[in-house]
């Protein structure tokens, strides 16, 4: 049960239940399940520019508070706990080869000179909230922003919205009763972004490895894992491992790891919405080096986009407390699925 809060003068006051969200405005939206803050979605990041700043989930909490994402890794200080960012943009058509921007951060892989640190980090810049809603049940946000070269140039105009939900009641996995308190084991964001090209030209997304370097499809949706995840499990239907799910198509993909200091696990899994082009989609993995998971649709083929077209994509994420092995991570999946078929989400 959620304690009340003590305010000033020593008063309290009653505990809020269900979720709801604290708007710190000019900064970030925080949404709390009770008084435990799930996630902070930071809208006005105040990164440097070779970080392409643009809108993150940081940190990402389960119900029982475990922090499961990572922020600014020195190995790649542009990975910030759940983030949408495209390594590679480019200004023509495919056939065209066109010169590469980045709005994910860092150093740009060109085609037959490998990684570069060039002066092509953009920015996706806040411009407005049109919803901000929030119950007991649900939280729903629906947000506009610029993307911005590095030299100012406007080339894309997104509409994203994300919706927060709370799973059913249940007992984290490898848990008994009578080791844990019952209540909801796991939470779900629910993620769609239109994305138009007003750059006056053709746009074309692809990623590293449609500029030539193997395996390095990232772009998209992508989660970067506490350092403890690293070595974890990976799920996909049939299936569970490790890195050599690199690149695989499934409809749903998620990794489970341990924490330090008390040694509980916790799992998120990803969805890639049936209605998306290109389901299932490939995934960009790994559980060595580090733990992330992205959902990647321009991992192997460029997706050309002509002026005022739109790219639209939707996604859902399940955010667990223990790790539920291959059969509960389906389950998982599932949750997820149903989040998407429940929701409006994306009707831009």
């Amino acid at each position: 049960m959620t304690e009340p809060r003590v305010i000033d003068g020593g008063v309290t006051e009653p505990a809020r239940e269900g979720l709801h969200l604290d708007h710190e405005h000019g900064r970030s939206l925080r949404i709390r399940y009770g008084e435990r803050e799930l996630t902070r979605y930071v809208y006005e990041p105040w990164d440097p520019q070779l970080e392409s700043p643009r809108p993150y989930f940081h940190p990402v909490r389960t119900l029982r508070g475990d922090v499961v994402s990572l922020y600014r890794p020195h190995d790649h200080v542009w990975h910030k706990g759940i983030a949408w960012s495209v390594a590679n943009v480019g200004a023509g058509r495919v056939a065209d080869d066109p010169p590469q921007e980045n709005f994910w951060g860092g150093t740009t892989f060109v085609r037959g000179t490998g990684y570069q640190q060039l002066e092509n980090d953009g920015a996706m810049r806040h411009r407005e909230f049109t919803r901000l809603d929030a119950s007991r049940e649900h939280v729903d946000v629906a947000h506009g922003l610029d993307w911005l070269t590095q030299d100012g140039r406007r080339w894309v105009d997104e509409v994203r919205e994300f919706a927060i939900t709370v799973g059913p009641v249940g007992i984290p996995a490898g848990e008994s009763a009578a080791d844990t308190t019952v209540g909801p084991a796991a939470w779900v964001l629910t993620f769609g972004t239109r994305m138009t090209n007003v750059s006056g030209h053709y746009l074309t997304f692809g990623s590293p490895t449609t500029q030539g370097r193997e395996n390095a499809g990232y772009g998209g949706l992508f989660w970067r894992g506490p350092r403890s995840f690293t070595g974890g499990t990976v799920y996909a239907p049939g299936t569970s491992g490790g890195d050599e799910l690199m690149g695989t198509r499934s409809p749903w993909l998620g990794l489970s790891g341990v924490h330090d200091e008390h040694g509980r696990a916790s799992t998120l899994v990803f969805i890639d919405d049936p209605a998306n082009a290109q389901h299932p989609t490939q995934w960009f993995v790994r559980s060595q080096m580090f733990a992330c998971v992205c959902p990647a649709p321009f991992f192997n083929t460029e997706i050309e986009v002509a002026p005022d077209e739109s790219i639209e994509r939707r996604y859902a994420v399940v955010v667990a407390d223990g790790d539920p092995g291959a059969d509960g991570a389906e389950g998982l999946a599932k949750l997820g699925f149903d989040a998407l078929a429940s929701s409006d989400l994306g009707a831009f």
